[in-house]
């Protein structure tokens, strides 16, 4: 039965607090093969004035935007067909790997080879997972695609897996599976 007692500046949102908690507990299930509910994080508060490092009191900083945050608002703008708000997340060696190993190094590139394959397309997701390893960040998103084709024919249910490299909070590749091919003749 781990006890992990974490001591932080006072400042950090509950969300936060919380979200530490949830990681140091499956770090210590997977490192140890602990049962979750073995695991007891507690959390212990300094005030500001009471914390000090490198001769200088300090103060929290705010805790950084989630990779699975970033991913789905990238996807979000991506849906919206705003390169130019998806572009924000994107770091300068950014890659998007499609089906069949087509390779893409611009949003613009991807978008101009996807053009012809569908009008529109949405994602809904079934469930989205991140492993970290120091400041770089792996998240898969899975679920399905729904969209219309150029005909005007409505599609959905078509599975789908993202998968997401981070690093230091931006995204440096994408890799996308899905079904699409098999659910309709797409060029």
């Amino acid at each position: 039965m781990p006890l992990i007692d974490c001591t932080l500046i006072k400042g950090y949102n509950a969300a936060t607090r919380r979200l530490l908690s949830e990681r140091l507990t499956d770090a210590a299930c997977s490192a140890i093969g602990a049962d979750p509910n073995l695991v007891t994080i507690t959390i212990k508060e300094v005030a500001p004035d009471n914390y000090m490092r490198g001769r200088q009191q300090r103060t929290p900083a705010s805790a950084p935007e989630q990779p699975e945050q970033i991913v789905h608002r990238y996807l979000k703008a991506m849906e919206a067909r705003d390169l130019e708000a998806a572009a924000i997340f994107l770091s300068d060696m950014f890659e998007v790997i499609c089906p069949g190993n087509k390779r893409f190094k611009t949003l613009a590139e991807f978008t101009k080879w996807a053009q012809p394959r569908y009008r529109s397309i949405s994602k809904t997701f079934l469930a989205t997972d991140v492993s970290f390893e120091g400041l770089d960040a792996t998240v898969f998103c899975h679920g399905t695609l729904s969209g219309v084709w150029h005909d005007g024919t409505d599609f959905a249910n078509i599975r789908f897996m993202d998968r997401f490299s981070l690093t230091a909070g931006l995204i440096t590749s994408q890799q996308i599976w899905n079904d699409m091919p098999m659910a309709a003749s797409v060029p």
